[in-house]
């Protein structure tokens, strides 16, 4: 019997809106999560990496380093480029 041939209860078609609503809406909470976790941690990394541009005097070569070694770390993650956390540096300074 394949699922199309089915009798459906009364209520399945509303229930099964009603479902899919609940995962659209699951999905979106899950995806606004997602970003604000992704802009603070832009933010952390930009403020430790601007801190210790000021302090220590970092420049393009350390830069440059940094995000080798935090690519290493993190193959699966895009963003870790120099010019991406010279632009961290920026959002943290601002």
């Amino acid at each position: 019997m394949r699922t199309s041939d089915v009798a459906l209860p009364d209520e399945y078609s509303s229930t099964l809106q009603a479902l899919k609503e609940r995962v659209r809406r699951a999905r979106q909470r899950a995806q606004r999560t997602v970003n604000t976790q992704l802009i603070e941690l832009y933010w952390h990394l930009g403020h430790k990496i601007l801190v210790r541009r000021e302090r220590q005097g970092w420049g393009t070569g350390v830069m440059k380093r940094l995000a080798d070694d935090l690519r290493a770390e993190f193959p699966d993650m895009t963003g870790l480029s120099r010019s991406n956390l010279q632009y961290m540096r920026a959002f943290a300074a601002a």
